[in-house]
């Protein structure tokens, strides 16, 4: 079972021919709301991918939160562990430029009630993928992840977005996922060198885990110990950039979590963020499990 601790939000999207500079006002080509949130989106793309899921978080008592759930909900995700709080639920506002690529600002709200004590100790054995983010209070997902470790959960982090880590935390992953932005982050707080090969090897020592750097259009490199490699992504037609990173973990996590290799795991990751990028939103475009699969087996 995939047990994903993390933010919901609610996305509000902007079409635009180019991302606005400061001080500047452009025209908007259009706007909609839609789902999303690290935590709700990764929870939603493991589902999509074939693995059973537990949500936990927190939204508001507001008009959004219905709208937040909608999707997972509609997908059978076990959402028993969202609480709703007196605080707003979250949102993004997201730019999406003619290229597919985004800017986003994430407004936390409810997301920083979130607590790892929502989540009980019977779902944090051996048969568990904990999926973790930082869209939500660091001190919250420490806690949870020693929790898990100690009952003998896989933990996932994807150290998104970039923030400062600790290495306690880090201590406590199985699987860390960044992007090339979070690793430089991360690498830099520890005085690493700006090369990504060096910093998934440290990182890989360090905590004693599988690092997965997502290298965008050009795939993901994986270290694990002494294990070392590259699967580059599929040709894609790029329509929208958003949420294709969680569409990666979710499907890296569902694989992993019905006991498929890393590599097999990886490769099924890089699918789904590929196919992600070939639709408007961050929900509306994740993949499901047959389109995965297919597309990774040409990888």
């Amino acid at each position: 079972m995939v047990v994903v601790f993390g933010s919901i939000n609610l996305d509000l999207v902007a079409q635009v021919a180019r991302i606005p500079g400061p001080g500047e006002t452009l025209a908007g080509r259009s706007f909609i709301t839609a789902p999303g949130g690290k935590g709700a989106n990764q929870a939603l793309a493991a589902a999509r991918a074939g693995a059973k899921v537990a949500l936990f978080g927190a939204v508001g008592r507001d008009a959004f939160a219905a709208s937040a759930l909608a999707n997972l909900e509609a997908s059978g995700i076990d959402l028993s562990g969202v609480t709703g709080v007196d605080a707003a639920t979250g949102v993004a506002l997201i730019h999406v430029d003619a290229q597919g690529e985004n800017a986003i600002t994430v407004i936390a709200g409810a997301n920083g009630s979130a607590r790892a004590a929502q989540v009980p100790d019977a779902l944090l054995g051996p048969t568990t993928t904990l999926m973790l983010q930082l869209e939500v209070a660091i001190a919250e997902v420490a806690t949870l992840a020693q929790r898990a470790r100690a009952r003998g959960a896989r933990v996932m982090l994807n150290a998104a977005p970039a923030a400062a880590v600790s290495d306690d935390l880090l201590r406590l992953v199985d699987v860390l996922v960044v992007n090339e932005g979070e690793a430089a982050h991360i690498g830099a707080e520890h005085g690493l060198p700006a090369m990504l090969e060096h910093f998934a090897a440290w990182a890989s020592a360090r905590c004693g885990c599988a690092v997965i750097v997502t290298l965008g259009p050009r795939g993901a490199l994986a270290v694990r110990g002494d294990e070392r490699f590259s699967i580059a992504a599929p040709p894609t037609r790029v329509i929208d950039t958003t949420g294709a990173g969680d569409a990666l973990a979710g499907a890296l996590a569902a694989a992993l979590d019905r006991g498929a290799s890393l590599r097999t795991a990886l490769a099924e990751g890089i699918a789904a963020g590929s196919l992600a990028c070939g639709a408007h939103g961050a929900q509306a475009a994740l993949p499901q499990r047959g389109a995965i699969a297919t597309l990774a087996e040409t990888l």
